[in-house]
């Protein structure tokens, strides 16, 4: 009698707990879903796409030239290519966004929105809109499963409607200077559309602005202030081929990822390399993060 009690109990116990995981599956799924419903389409208008070549030009270019000596390698790339496109680059710091962006030539910069991450940047309504107008940022989900089912459609839209979308497929801002797992979202993107995926390595903006820092840094040694060396690098375009697995196809871009890394063409030491593996099923990532 005591072992049959036992049983039901084990049951019940069990039934409760899947209970549990459909209430929070469910729960997950509507802030995806309603992660689309936080864009700011307005912010892709024309005069907003104005007012914030304005921004990056006459604001954000000479603060950076204050603080950072920018190396640009690769964009002989962009001879040969036409939008869309989905771009993925490596992520430590607040200013590989403005960065990036500044080093795109400018037709691709005007067509170019950025995946921030919905958690951080979306949380109070003044925060978006002013990430939407300065770098024309969409909102994402950086939790499991953020690709289906309804949570990316204004990012198909995008990609349908001929802009290009940056990513940061590590969906965080390191905070060593390695290089985290590249999640497999933006071979998701890509092979839906048939458009190319185009590597950016960025090396140098986290010793300018670490984590945690809200500005930039210059170098100092002694009563000499010096500007930080940073480079962007464009790679080739990687297009998904036919049959070829998401995971696979991130493969590869981390394969160009480890190239970059085995030697800074900036004079900076490479950061170490990620030892884990090239992609999962978890979200594209995001613009900035904790």
């Amino acid at each position: 009698m005591a072992e049959k009690r036992a049983t039901h109990q084990r049951a019940r116990d069990a039934a409760q707990e899947r209970v549990r995981q459909t209430a929070r599956s469910a729960r997950e799924r509507g802030r995806e879903i309603r992660c689309a419903a936080l864009d700011m389409p307005w912010a892709r208008c024309a005069p907003a796409r104005l007012a914030r070549e304005t921004i990056l030009s006459g604001f954000f270019a000479p603060a950076m030239a204050w603080y950072v000596k920018r190396r640009i390698e690769g964009r002989e790339v962009f001879a040969g290519m036409r939008p869309p496109v989905v771009f993925v680059a490596n992520h430590s710091s607040h200013m590989d966004t403005p960065a990036i962006l500044r080093a795109l030539p400018r037709p691709w910069r005007q067509r170019t929105a950025v995946a921030a991450a919905a958690d951080y940047f979306y949380r109070k309504r003044w925060v978006a809109a002013a990430v939407s107008l300065l770098f024309s940022t969409v909102p994402i989900s950086r939790r499991g499963g953020g690709m289906d089912k309804g949570a990316a459609d204004h990012l198909h839209r995008l990609l349908r409607q001929r802009w290009n979308l940056l990513l940061y497929p590590e969906g965080t801002r390191s905070r060593n200077g390695s290089r985290g797992k590249l999640h497999s979202g933006a071979a998701v993107l890509a092979a839906a559309h048939d458009v190319a995926i185009v590597p950016i390595y960025v090396s140098g903006t986290r010793e300018a602005m670490p984590p945690g820092r809200s500005w930039p840094r210059r170098l100092t040694a002694g009563m000499i202030f010096r500007r930080h060396p940073i480079a962007i690098r464009f790679g080739p375009p990687i297009r998904p081929q036919d049959g070829e697995h998401r995971n696979e196809t991130m493969a590869r871009v981390q394969a160009w990822f480890n190239a970059q890394e085995g030697g800074d063409h900036n004079g900076t030491a490479a950061p170490p390399r990620s030892t884990t593996a090239p992609a999962d099923d978890r979200p594209v990532a995001a613009v900035g993060s904790r």
